[in-house]
């Protein structure tokens, strides 16, 4: 949950050792498995999952 506790996809990408690409292709498929279509929408439905505070 790198990318909603404020990470940009590069520092995400950098820190797990993974492309700007890959992370952008994960943070796509998360979203759309979940139905949402931001980046906003994501920090909420992480915050009602109780995934971060």
């Amino acid at each position: 949950m790198k990318i909603v506790k404020g990470q940009s996809i590069s520092e995400v990408g950098l820190s797990m050792g993974l492309s700007v690409k890959t992370i952008s292709t994960h943070r796509t498929r998360a979203l759309g498995k979940l139905g949402l279509t931001s980046n906003a929408q994501l920090v909420q439905y992480a915050v009602r999952s109780g995934l971060i505070d």
